[in-house]
C-alpha cells in the first residue's frame, strides 16, 4: 500500500537492535553535525581577523549553522514519517558533502555563512532521523537510555572537537577543518548506504503531517517534555556561545586552551548520559528528570555565588561547576526527549523534528546573546544569571506543564533492559 513501510519482524527488529552496528551508526549520524559545529567555534576569532569582519559577524557561521540545523529538524523529520529513514538520511548527507566542499572554497566571509547553512540543513538530518529510529526499535521506558547510550558514546568525539578543531586551525588554517568534515561525512553516508536498514513503523493510510502535528500539540504531554528540553538545551547554546569570548578575551587564554576547558563540560555531559543509562531501567522517566533538574538549577545558583564573590574569573572555577550543570543537563535532555516522541510513536519523525526546530532555532538566538553577554562584559556574572535564569525555567515548565505520571517497572522489564544493554556494549 501507498505510503506504508512494512517493519522487520520482531526477531530480526531484536537483531537491529542489539547490533553493534546500528549503534556506530546512530552514533555517527547524531554526532556529524554538532561536531562540525564545535569544530569551528576556537577558530571564529581568527575567521574575523581573516577577513576582515566584525566578531559578531563570524559568529553568524555559528548562529545560522544553528537556524540550518533547526529548519533541517522541521522538515526532514516529517519526511522521514513519510518515506523512510534511510532515503532521507542519505540525501541529507549528500548535501551536507557539497556544501562542505563549498565551504573549503569560500572567498568570503557570507559565502561561509552561506555554505554553513546548507552544512547544517544537511548534516542536521542525523539528529532527527536518529531518535526516530530509537523510537522505532524501542519501547517507551527504553527510549531515553538509549538516547543517553548513543549521546555517550558520541560524547567522546565531541568533546575533543572544540580541541581538534583549534590544533587543525593552528596547524594548517581554518580551511583544514573543512576538509576534515567533508571526509568525515562521506564516510558516513557509506556506512549509510552499506549497512542501515529501514525501520519505519507502519503508518495507517489516511496518517500525514496536519495530522501528527494537530495531534501533538493538543498533547499537553509532548508539550510539556518538549519545552522542558529546549529549554534545558539553551544552557548548553547560551554557555557555548559566551564561553570562548570570557576564556579567550577576558581572561587572556588561547583558543586551544579553551577547547581544552570545553572539553570538561562535555565529558560532564557523558557522565550525566552514562548515568543515565545505568539508572532508567529502574526509574521512570519523569523521576529521572527531576533528579537532572536538581543537579542543574544546584550548580546554576553555584556558578552564580562564584560569580558575585569574583572566584570563577579563572576557568578552574567557571568550568568546575559548570559540569555540574551539565551532567544533570543530559539527564534531563534525553528524557524528556523520550517523552516527547512517545506520544505518539507512528509520528515520531515529526515529534523529533519539531523538538529539534525549537531547540536549535532557540538555539541560534541564545548562541548570539550568549556571544553578546560575554563579548561585552568584563566578568562571568552576565552569563551565570542567564544560566540559571533558564535552569529556573526549566524546572516551572516540568512542574507545571507536564501531567503527573507514575510507571511501574517489571522485572521482566529490567531484565530485559539489561540484556539489550550487554548486548549493545
Amino acid at each position: 500500500m501507498h505510503g506504508m513501510i512494512s517493519r522487520p519482524p520482531e526477531a530480526a527488529t531484536k537483531d537491529i537492535a542489539t547490533s553493534r552496528v546500528m549503534l556506530l551508526l546512530l552514533v555517527c549520524m547524531t554526532g556529524v553535525a554538532p561536531i562540525s559545529l564545535y569544530m569551528l567555534v576556537p577558530a571564529l576569532p581568527v575567521l574575523a581577523t581573516n577577513f576582515g569582519s566584525d566578531i559578531s559577524i563570524a559568529q553568524m557561521t555559528v548562529s545560522l549553522y544553528m537556524v540550518g540545523i533547526a529548519c533541517s529538524q522541521l522538515i526532514m523529520g516529517p519526511l522521514s514519517d513519510k518515506f523512510g529513514r534511510r532515503p532521507v538520511l542519505l540525501a541529507g548527507l549528500a548535501l551536507m558533502v557539497a556544501a562542505s566542499i563549498g565551504c573549503v572554497f569560500a572567498g568570503s566571509l557570507p559565502q561561509l555563512i552561506a555554505a554553513r547553512f546548507f552544512q547544517a540543513l544537511g548534516g542536521a538530518t542525523g539528529m532527527v532521523v536518529s531518535r526516530a529510529i530509537i523510537r522505532d526499535l524501542y519501547e517507551r521506558e527504553r527510549v531515553g537510555a538509549m538516547i543517553s547510550l548513543v549521546i555517550a558514546v558520541m560524547m567522546i568525539a565531541q568533546m575533543l572537537s572544540p580541541l581538534t578543531g583549534g590544533l587543525i586551525e593552528t596547524a594548517f588554517g581554518w580551511r583544514a577543518i573543512f576538509y576534515a568534515i567533508t571526509a568525515g561525512s562521506l564516510a558516513i553516508a557509506i556506512g549509510i548506504a552499506l549497512a542501515l536498514p529501514e525501520t519505519r513503523r507502519d503508518r495507517p493510510a489516511g496518517g500525514g503531517f496536519r495530522g501528527d502535528v494537530g495531534s501533538l500539540i493538543r498533547n499537553r504531554a509532548f508539550v510539556g517534555y518538549v519545552l522542558c528540553q529546549v529549554l534545558a538545551s539553551q544552557i548548553i547554546f547560551t554557555f557555548a556561545g559566551g564561553g570562548p569570548y570570557i576564556v579567550v578575551t577576558q581572561m587572556g587564554r588561547t583558543t586551544v586552551e579553551y577547547g581544552a576547558w570545553f572539553a570538561t563540560s562535555s565529558l560532564a555531559f557523558l557522565v550525566g548520559n552514562l548515568l543515565c543509562v545505568r539508572f532508567a531501567p529502574r526509574h521512570s522517566l519523569e523521576k529521572l528528570i527531576w533528579f537532572g533538574l536538581a543537579l542543574q538549577l544546584g550548580g546554576s545558583i553555584l556558578n552564580l555565588l562564584w560569580s558575585l564573590t569574583g572566584l570563577n574569573a579563572a576557568p578552574l572555577w567557571l568550568f568546575g561547576t559548570q559540569m555540574i550543570v551539565m551532567a544533570g543537563n543530559a539527564i534531563v535532555m534525553a528524557n524528556s526527549a523520550a517523552g516527547a516522541i512517545s506520544v505518539r510513536p507512528e509520528a515520531a519523525g515529526t515529534a523529533s523534528g519539531a523538538m529539534g526546530f525549537l531547540q536549535q532555532g532557540l538555539g541560534a538566538l541564545m548562541s548570539q546573546f550568549g556571544a553578546y553577554l560575554g563579548g561585552h562584559s568584563t566578568t562571568t556574572l552576565p552569563l551565570t544569571s542567564a544560566v540559571l535564569a533558564i535552569s529556573l525555567l526549566c524546572a516551572c515548565t516540568m512542574f507545571f506543564v507536564v501531567p503527573r505520571r507514575e510507571v511501574v517497572v517489571s522485572e521482566a522489564l529490567i531484565e530485559q533492559a539489561e540484556e539489550e544493554e550487554t548486548g549493545m556494549m
